[in-house]
């Protein structure tokens, strides 16, 4: 790899336009593909992504932004996938596994592929053949929102193997970006998903009512069934209160800026889940999470019944009201 190494960005919503943002500070070239073209162009001309953070200033003499999805992947030592799970598998689809070698590739999506029951980074090394030790992951805690605003965050950058990590930490850190290097990918990875479901949850009980002291209760047992299940599924030794984990939870359960927790709270209010996801305008990756850590965790059998309540409401339309009231006799 070059000492300045080339960076891909793949996708063109709130968190793909954050890392452009981050990555401008220490990069000299940022290959940025999004979907449309008619936004590519837009972004070319006006220097802002006309959907999403539409504040942040795109700094083109480093960043070429492209609808292209072959040139993008294959200009750059470095890619970052920033596109929703439930996409990924289409947005790839005209991507060989040839296309990947030699490339390292983070995924910075918190979601499962549905059709194939896979976090993304089993999915890039069954699909694409990519090697463990060339996958990572990025997670939080981290808004793209307060990212937008510069105010200070923090990233874990996970891969079995360290050295990529602290390459990609280092491209990430700045004056307002703490990063933090993890070998621990599946544990990253899976909390990432799960405390996404947790927030829907979170999101549920404050549309159907319930207060500060409830929210403490729910996510101090939320935390423990998150440990429960990456312990099972991934049982190495592991910090769960670290800010990968319970920091990640945390915020994702609690900011106004969570797509989780609002999602969660319009179901909680009566709204329907096609008319909560068409009124966000924006992809709640914990609706897609729960059908799958459902269906993953007949497999394990692990006990998580803030995930199975959250399933109940949006996949069986129980209504959120009894469901987190049943919830509620469940936790200490």
């Amino acid at each position: 790899m070059s000492t300045k190494p080339t960076i891909s960005i793949i996708g063109g919503g709130s968190w793909a336009t954050a890392l452009v943002k981050i990555a401008s500070n220490n990069v000299d070239t940022i290959h940025w593909w999004v979907r449309s073209t008619e936004t590519a162009d837009f972004i070319n001309k006006y220097q802002h992504n006309p959907h999403y953070l539409s504040d942040v200033a795109i700094d083109l003499h480093k960043v070429k932004v492209s609808s292209s999805l072959a040139h993008v992947v294959s200009s750059s030592d470095i890619i970052i996938l920033a596109v929703p799970s439930a996409f990924l598998k289409p947005a790839l689809e005209k991507i060989k596994p040839e296309d990947f070698k030699n490339k390292i590739v983070f995924s910075a999506i918190k979601g499962i592929i549905p059709d194939d029951l896979m976090i993304v980074g089993d999915f890039l090394h069954h699909h694409y053949k990519i090697p463990i030790d060339k996958i990572g992951v990025i997670t939080g805690p981290c808004h793209a929102e307060e990212v937008a605003m510069e105010r200070l965050s923090y990233l874990t950058i996970a891969s079995q193997d360290t050295a990529n990590a602290q390459v990609l930490a280092s491209i990430l850190s700045c004056r307002y970006i703490k990063t933090t290097v993890s070998d621990d990918i599946y544990g990253t990875e899976y909390s990432a998903v799960l405390k996404n479901v947790i927030a829907i949850a979170s999101g549920i009980c404050h549309g159907v009512g319930y207060g500060d002291n409830f929210q403490a209760v729910l996510i101090s047992n939320a935390i423990q069934e998150i440990k429960r299940f990456v312990d099972t599924v991934h049982p190495v030794s592991r910090d769960i209160n670290g800010s990968a984990y319970l920091g990640d939870l945390l915020v994702t359960a609690y900011s106004s800026f969570s797509r989780n927790r609002m999602f969660g709270t319009m179901i909680g209010k009566g709204y329907s889940v096609k008319f909560a996801q068409l009124e966000m305008n924006m992809i709640a990756e914990g609706y897609y999470a729960t059908k799958c850590i459902y269906e993953i965790n007949k497999r394990y059998n692990v006990h998580m019944p803030i995930m199975t309540a959250v399933y109940h409401v949006v996949y069986e339309k129980i209504s959120p009201r009894i469901e987190m009231k049943l919830l509620s006799d469940q936790l200490n």
